[in-house]
């Protein structure tokens, strides 16, 4: 009864946080749409319009999950145990940083997306993406669709990092944008990089990649940051394949 309690509590969370994000635009809340409301923030770590139609990869990643866990054959699945209502807090999380966001309560926001990231990576955890041996099917509706919300949920903490210090005219220290730009983008190549070197992490990774193409593409004006986000893609890039073909990368998965 517990477990069939908890698939139950997946498919509800994860439809209301699907319903909540596609209402904050179509209605939208407040009267803005999400993207609307990014654009009042002149930051450099902000993809290009187009990169954020990742979110129906997600949201099909998340009903296939839904319905993936809620099989009778799943019920009793360990991996799925221990992260069922993490998922659904992770929902909550989400659902709270779409009204804190759309109501521009952005320091708030930062609680709301710290929560998601943390829970996210403790589901990633949990799930040993790269290091537990699971089957094809659950390798596509589990292990894929986390990581690559995770790796979304990563670059978006990093843009509302930025969108909320810039909301609060923080000066930098006297350092300028331009360099606290790249030292944003360092910390995303050491972060994918683990991705990359600890679990092959394929589709974190081109997640990562697709984030830092958008950011070029929207700051092609700006040559810095344009050059500056495709040679960080290309670091992102051959980190992952060097990871994919040698023997002497770090690959705790090789212990799974």
């Amino acid at each position: 009864m517990k477990d069939l309690l908890r698939q139950i509590t997946v498919i509800l969370s994860v439809a209301a946080t699907i319903v909540i994000n596609i209402l904050a635009n179509t209605l939208p809340l407040n009267g803005l749409n999400t993207g609307e409301i990014s654009d009042q923030f002149q930051v450099f770590f902000v993809p290009a319009g187009y990169v954020f139609s990742i979110w129906g990869l997600i949201y099909i990643g998340l009903i296939a999950y839904s319905v993936f866990q809620a099989l009778p054959s799943q019920r009793e699945n360990p991996r799925l145990r221990s992260t069922g209502y993490l998922v659904a807090f992770s929902g909550l999380a989400n659902i709270a940083w779409i009204f804190l966001w759309h109501y521009e309560q952005f320091p708030l926001t930062l609680v709301a997306m710290f929560t998601l990231l943390v829970t996210l990576i403790a589901i990633y955890l949990r799930l040993g993406t790269g290091i537990t041996q699971v089957s094809t099917v659950e390798k596509w509706t589990v292990q894929i669709p986390f990581s690559i919300y995770l790796g979304w949920i990563t670059v978006a903490t990093a843009a509302n990092i930025t969108d909320v210090l810039y909301f609060l005219n923080w000066d930098g220290f006297g350092i300028s944008p331009e360099v606290w730009f790249l030292v944003v983008l360092a910390a995303v190549i050491v972060i994918s990089g683990l991705a990359s070197l600890t679990r092959r992490d394929t589709a974190y990774n081109l997640v990562i990649l697709w984030a830092l193409v958008g950011i070029s593409v929207k700051h092609s004006s700006i040559t810095l940051v344009m050059v500056a986000s495709l040679v960080s893609a290309v670091i992102v890039a051959a980190i992952l394949i060097y990871s994919r073909i040698s023997p002497k990368a770090m690959l705790v998965s090789s212990q799974g």
